[in-house]
């Protein structure tokens, strides 16, 4: 346990799971996504749905999906600042299923070249978890710099991404792969102790049987 989890995060808002969690949980999707986002659907669950005027989870999570921190004074104008920026966003509200977390956010976002769905839950004390990508199950925090690819479902594909991170030096924290079905298309999450430069990310990018790859730096 560290102050943060006593005392909480620093930010704007009354709630560091409605607020602050909103906010981190809509700039790691914005990093997900990996370009410049053009629109979102965001869907509210259990108690986000239920109280997200109030505690300001729905402005926080605009706020994060423009990049904007937690403790940043503008959260409170993320609606109009997207809305300057072009970006198009609806809310809509979901039927909180057995087994979700009751702070749970879907994403439907759509980029100039790309579309992700991602799930993610505000868990307490500004901490988060992106639970969720495109149908596969991960486990994502933001507290570690972290690798995610999308590759072909092909022996050595682990092993070789291992090798790679190994020989620029990078320690791997945790590991965790899941697949559509065997042979298709896998998705492999690799949280690390070291900071993941550019040139690795490129290494990793031209690796083969490789579809697509980013890097997302700690929160």
């Amino acid at each position: 346990m560290n102050i943060f989890d006593i005392i909480g995060p620093v930010m704007i808002g009354p709630s560091s799971s409605h607020t602050a969690g909103a906010a981190r949980l809509g700039k790691i999707a914005l990093h997900i996504l990996g370009e410049r986002l053009c629109s979102a659907e965001i869907t509210l669950y259990g108690s986000f749905a239920k109280t997200h005027k109030g505690h300001g989870t729905d402005l926080a999570l605009v706020a994060g999906l423009i990049g904007l921190q937690p403790d940043d004074e503008r959260l409170k104008m993320s609606f109009e600042l997207a809305k300057e920026k072009g970006i198009e966003f609806k809310f809509f509200q979901g039927e909180l299923k057995r087994g979700m977390h009751p702070n749970s956010v879907k994403f439907k976002l759509k980029g100039e070249k790309s579309e992700r769905l991602i799930v993610g839950t505000s868990v307490g004390g500004g901490r988060i978890i992106v639970s969720s990508i495109d149908g596969f199950d991960v486990n994502i925090s933001g507290e570690y710099p972290t690798v995610v690819t999308l590759h072909e479902d092909k022996p050595g594909m682990v092993g070789r991404i291992s090798t790679l991170l190994a020989t620029y030096g990078i320690n791997i924290a945790q590991m965790r792969v899941s697949r559509s079905q065997k042979g298709g298309t896998a998705l492999m999450v690799v949280e690390t102790d070291n900071e993941i430069p550019k040139y690795v990310e490129d290494a990793i990018k031209e690796t083969d049987g490789i579809k697509r790859a980013i890097t997302i730096a700690p929160l």
